[in-house]
């Protein structure tokens, strides 16, 4: 596998104030830049900025795929965190009452991939998995 950089990725929301402090305060991102049309921020160590955008008139929804017997919402972004931070913030997430898409498991247990993942949407539905592997060259692993 080679070095990791950060990787940046903007995403549409509908309120800026509350869906500042989600990340803020709810995943504790840390902000950078921003005007009062959008935010940077931090999410563990990537640079992720919230654009602000009128809501539509009519809501699409989520597309599902299925993956090992949940539906997957998508499109999804989120980051792969170490084992115990991910588990850190899931115990923070469910103090929070984050209600999930796809509660935390295992997946693919005992499976080449094996995988700690969680599913949740952000206050304007944009949908994020947070997932851990407890040996990471398991990442692509086939």
């Amino acid at each position: 596998m080679k070095k990791i950089t950060p990787f940046h990725v903007a995403v549409p929301v509908y309120d800026l104030v509350e869906t500042r402090a989600f990340y803020r305060d709810v995943l504790g991102c840390e902000e950078g830049r921003s005007s009062d049309q959008w935010v940077d921020f931090d999410l563990f160590g990537h640079q992720f900025v919230i654009h602000l955008k009128p809501k539509p008139a009519a809501a699409e929804g989520l597309h599902h795929n299925p993956v090992d017997g949940h539906d997957v919402p998508v499109p999804h972004y989120g980051v792969v965190l170490d084992w115990e931070d991910w588990h850190q913030l899931e115990r923070r997430l469910k103090a929070k009452g984050i209600k999930f898409v796809i509660e935390p498991y295992i997946r693919f247990k005992g499976l080449p991939g094996e995988q700690a993942t969680m599913f949740f949407l952000d206050p304007s539905g944009n949908a994020l998995e947070f997932k851990a592997f407890q040996d990471i060259s398991q990442l692509f692993a086939k």
